[in-house]
């Protein structure tokens, strides 16, 4: 049963890039990638070259600078999304404008093609950092770590208590005062998150997703679904169903 929800999850991951629109009218999942600092996936979205992704739209007969005017879209969009994640506007827009200048001195399609995942992980990789930041110690960060890439199993105190080598009763009082959440309540939130996501950008059922996500129940999934979010999973999917926030 574990290996079949981590399959579930892997799978959700793995299809994330083909569920992805052409970058002029991205979806919400790549950019709040990038806001969320979550390195290792916004490389699996981005294995698909810029200048391969189907449905790119015509914004100029000039090959060149057709993919110009994509990039710009999509360098301005990821500085947007990490501005609501709490980067300082100028840092945000500054990357923004070193990266576009790079792009205007392209010479071809395909160095803008591969200058785009270049740009993408240097602004995922600082709003990692940002996040980070915001946490004193290593003992957190790894715990963090730990959780964003472990969403699809069951998570206790006593796990992530191992993992830093501390006890289960000062690390919870640790996580409480760096983060401002039990860690419990951390788990539930991004578990949560994730759920959003995949309610929105796959087609798995909500029992899918409850098991996926280690739930222990489909109604305990959707008892802390509807309190997080006032919807519950069915109802959320029913409104934002492959719905983008651009």
């Amino acid at each position: 049963m574990n290996l079949q929800k981590e399959l579930f999850y892997q799978e959700f991951v793995q299809r994330e890039n083909e569920l992805l629109r052409a970058p002029y009218n991205p979806e919400l999942e790549f950019y709040s990638t990038i806001k969320a600092g979550n390195v290792a996936k916004i490389r699996k979205l981005c294995e698909q070259p810029l200048i391969a992704k189907e449905g790119l739209g015509v914004l100029s007969q000039n090959a060149l600078q057709n993919m110009k005017f994509h990039f710009v879209i999509t360098t301005a969009l990821a500085a947007r999304y990490c501005i609501e994640g709490g980067m300082e506007h100028s840092a945000a827009y500054s990357l923004s404008d070193f990266y576009i200048q790079k792009a205007d001195q392209c010479k071809t399609p395909q160095e803008i093609s591969d200058l785009h995942p270049v740009m993408c992980e240097d602004y995922t990789k600082r709003m990692k950092r940002l996040r980070n930041q915001k946490i004193c110690s290593k003992h957190i960060a790894l715990c963090i770590d730990y959780i964003y890439d472990h969403l699809h199993t069951r998570i206790t105190v006593d796990t992530l208590a191992e993992l830093v080598n501390l006890t289960p009763s000062y690390l919870s009082r640790l996580f409480k005062k760096e983060t401002g959440s039990s860690i419990s309540e951390y788990i539930q939130i991004r578990k949560i998150e994730t759920a959003q996501n995949m309610l929105i950008y796959s087609e798995y059922s909500p029992a899918q997703i409850a098991s996926t996500l280690a739930f222990p129940s489909q109604s305990y999934f959707t008892e802390i679904f509807k309190k997080h979010t006032g919807l519950t999973p069915a109802k959320y999917r029913t409104f934002y169903f492959r719905s983008t926030k651009i």
